[in-house]
């Protein structure tokens, strides 16, 4: 198993919850936003948590793909991919890392991502909590996640 050598002593990788929520919030509201290619983001996940804080919660977890079609940059329209989220945690929320898969079918296995995917793992750290390994130690963290999806590497 590959093991990545981190300097942080510990940062926790947590399924997103209530607790977590208002630091997720004051993230954004400093102007931080989840995606690396849509800067609105971090006010479309504002206006979200201030819709229904449980669904938004709630649809971060979703190994079943369920929920209506995604819109991408370029507006073409995809399926959701099963994906499950997992927050870092130091006491505050330092960032996130994400999980992909393509859906089990006999004619593909689960390695096999989309063209428009970029890649089974993604990641985001907060400005301020940046150069402390954290991303390394979540990546190390999610790694078992991946292989209990099915997948044999990312």
């Amino acid at each position: 198993m590959l093991t990545l050598r981190t300097s942080v002593d510990f940062v926790e990788l947590r399924i997103p919850d209530a607790e977590m929520l208002p630091s997720y919030r004051a993230a954004l509201e400093r102007g931080w936003h989840p995606s690396t290619v849509r800067v609105e983001s971090g006010q479309e996940d504002l206006d979200a948590i201030g819709s229904d804080s449980d669904e938004f919660l709630h649809r971060l977890q979703n190994p079943g793909a369920a929920g209506a079609t995604i819109r991408q940059p370029d507006g073409s329209i995809r399926p959701r991919l099963p994906s499950v989220v997992r927050w870092m945690w130091d006491g505050e929320f330092c960032g996130g890392i994400n999980l992909r898969w393509s859906p089990p079918s006999p004619d593909h296995e689960p390695e096999m991502l989309p063209t428009h995917v970029l890649g089974h793992i993604g990641y985001h750290v907060v400005a301020w909590k940046r150069r402390k390994g954290y991303a390394a130690q979540a990546l190390n963290e999610i790694l078992p996640h991946a292989k209990d999806q099915g997948l044999r590497f990312v």
